[in-house]
């Protein structure tokens, strides 16, 4: 793999003073809960991938943009995320509400493409990425994945699209199973019948042991 140099590279890592913590999962099942949550009793930075100033773009880009240009925008916002991580793990911890792989499982299953194909894009910019400790991949079944969705407060367009356009959760659970499997930080975590505070502890245990 070629190694990015001059300005590109991502230079000397400073020593982290707190594990690098993601979350990952469908939209509706959580993360932003208990990124909060977490964020506040490790004494954490948060962020959710894609960040500031990214967001507002969201909408447009997915809505009246190509799907290779989407790639590029959603890539783009996760080296800008992992610019900031790097920064923030020299005062501590870090909770990502998002990162790399939902990249991939979103943008190949809205798109319906092979998350190879994904993958090898962004394979030349993964010396760039900040690697996580623990990634938690959130999971929950459709009933009360539907409670939380009629729940949450910022719904879009595809948190419409995820729930109605046929075989798009199928294809979204498939492919995050499926980074899941291939990522050697994966813990997976049922959500059903546990509280906020509960997959808390949960985690914190899990990174304290």
């Amino acid at each position: 793999m070629t190694l990015l140099h001059g300005a590109y590279a991502p230079g000397a890592a400073a020593p982290r003073k707190g594990p690098f913590i993601i979350l990952e999962g469908i939209s509706g099942i959580g993360k932003s809960t208990l990124a909060r949550l977490l964020g506040e009793r490790l004494d954490a930075s948060s962020l959710h991938t894609v960040p500031e100033p990214f967001i507002p773009w969201a909408p447009v880009i997915n809505e009246q943009i190509a799907a290779l240009t989407q790639f590029a925008f959603y890539l783009s916002g996760v080296l800008h995320s992992t610019d900031l991580i790097r920064r923030y793990l020299t005062r501590g911890p870090v909770v990502a509400d998002r990162y790399i792989s939902s990249v991939i499982a979103y943008h190949s299953a809205v798109h319906e493409l092979d998350m190879n194909q994904v993958r090898g894009l962004i394979d030349p910019f993964r010396p760039y990425l900040v690697h996580p400790d623990h990634t938690f991949y959130l999971r929950c079944d459709d009933t009360n994945l539907r409670t939380r969705m009629a729940a949450k407060q910022d719904r879009n367009k595809d948190d419409r699209d995820m729930m109605n356009v046929p075989g798009r959760l199928d294809r979204l659970r498939r492919n995050f199973d499926a980074v899941a499997a291939q990522d050697p930080t994966a813990v997976t975590v049922d959500t059903d019948d546990r509280t906020p505070d509960e997959l808390v502890d949960l985690i914190t245990n899990h990174i304290q042991n």
